[in-house]
């Protein structure tokens, strides 16, 4: 008697899932890029660090950008051969004794990226530092930067090598005037 009730669950269990029923609606279309997500480069042109805005001006991001997200921030630092170079923040400058002078670094919200400089006496920095910067900030969606393995990291200090591993098209850059 077991013997036949297990064989009517088998068959009865074969019968079921092999049922289908019509096909659903289409989903809602998804963002163009890798699986629906894409990093963007914003470019930030007239930053001015100076007392007034305590050399930390806030570059709102809108739309927000996701929890996950990174963000790398680059400075252009000038131009070598008629292409720009671009440093990866923090960048530290340090006096001839080797005593450190001042260096750009950043933190992020979702809603904005705050750079800012540290030294001592940031008033007596060059203004050609202070005044008319230009950054890039690049976002990477946390989905890209996650399945890394050591042997296939990118190297972040590269602006060219990163906007090489994440497809990012340097043509479409957003720019943000301050």
């Amino acid at each position: 008697m077991k013997k036949i009730l297990t064989l009517f669950a088998v068959v009865g269990l074969i019968a079921f899932s092999s049922c289908e029923g019509p096909e659903g609606p289409p989903g809602v279309p998804g963002l163009p890029g890798e699986d629906g997500l894409i990093a963007e480069v914003y470019e930030v042109s007239g930053v001015n660090f100076t007392a007034a805005n305590d050399y930390n001006p806030i570059i709102p991001l809108n739309p927000a950008i996701f929890d996950s997200d990174m963000v790398v921030l680059y400075r252009l630092a000038g131009v070598d051969n008629g292409q720009d170079v671009w440093k990866m923040t923090p960048e530290l400058y340090y006096f001839a004794d080797g005593r450190f002078n001042f260096g750009y670094n950043f933190n992020f919200t979702k809603n904005d990226v705050s750079i800012y400089m540290d030294g001592n006496d940031l008033a007596s920095v060059e203004s050609s530092f202070r005044t008319n910067q230009i950054f890039r900030i690049v976002i990477i969606p946390g989905y890209l930067t996650g399945t890394n393995k050591s042997a296939n990291k990118s190297d972040f200090s590269d602006y060219n090598a990163v906007i090489e591993k994440y497809n990012i098209d340097d043509t479409k850059i957003k720019s943000i005037k301050l």
